[in-house]
Order: C-alpha cells, then sequence, then structure tokens
C-alpha cells in the first residue's frame, strides 16, 4: 500500500510555470508506475501523465505534450509534473495517483492522492 500527499500548487498567471510534487510513503514505492491526473469543476476528472516504475517511459495527453514534463526520483520517494506554459483553462485540482501498470485510464489506478489545486489567472 502507499499513500500519496501532493503539493506546489498554487496561483499562476497564464504563460507561467509551477512544479508539482507527490511525496510517497512506503516502501514500494519504487515498484509502483505513476500518474497525474486534474479536475476542474463541473468536469471530470482527466489524464495528465504518467511514468513507469524505472522512470524509463513517460506517456502525456495530447493537450500538455510538450509543456509539461513528468519525471519521479525513487530515492526520495517522489514524483513530479513540471508545468510551463500554463493556460487559464487548466485550472483543476491536480492529482497524483499509483498503479501496478502505466495508463491513461482512471480505472488502472489504486492510489491517490488529496489533491492540489492550480489556478491560472488571464
Amino acid at each position: 500500500q502507499v499513500q500519496l500527499a501532493e503539493s506546489g500548487g498554487g496561483l499562476v498567471q497564464a504563460g507561467g510555470s509551477l512544479r508539482l510534487s507527490c511525496a510517497a510513503s512506503g516502501r514500494t514505492f519504487s515498484t509502483y508506475n505513476m500518474g497525474w491526473f486534474r479536475q476542474a469543476p463541473g468536469k471530470e476528472r482527466e489524464f495528465v501523465a504518467a511514468i513507469s516504475w524505472s522512470g524509463a517511459r513517460t506517456i502525456y495527453s495530447d493537450s500538455v505534450k510538450g509543456r509539461f514534463t513528468i519525471s519521479r526520483d525513487n530515492t526520495k520517494n517522489t514524483v513530479y509534473l513540471q508545468m510551463n506554459s500554463l493556460k487559464p483553462e487548466e485550472t483543476a485540482v491536480y492529482y497524483c495517483a499509483a498503479a501496478a501498470s502505466i495508463s491513461r485510464e482512471l480505472r488502472s489506478y489504486s492510489y491517490w492522492g488529496q489533491g492540489t489545486q492550480v489556478t491560472v489567472s488571464s
């Protein structure tokens, strides 16, 4: 089992950058594939990015490809999401999650953090 805690959210102007962190508890973090999702008010939770347990493979949604970068440091039990060129429509609560296999699907993820708010002003 793994417990996840996101941090790094906040208010940023359009075009700005933020780096989110997700700290995991438990000795098995390095065996999990990790993902980032977001949920805007009134909308469904959507996939943003994912990274394999080793960090060798990453996948992104088309909307963030080239602007966001997911990475992980297994020695620190932490996964990151670097977000550049942020847009107002990307205002949402951002969640990290852990899965047995790398996936874009919410149902693949067994463990979720509580989320961190990202607000992008225009």
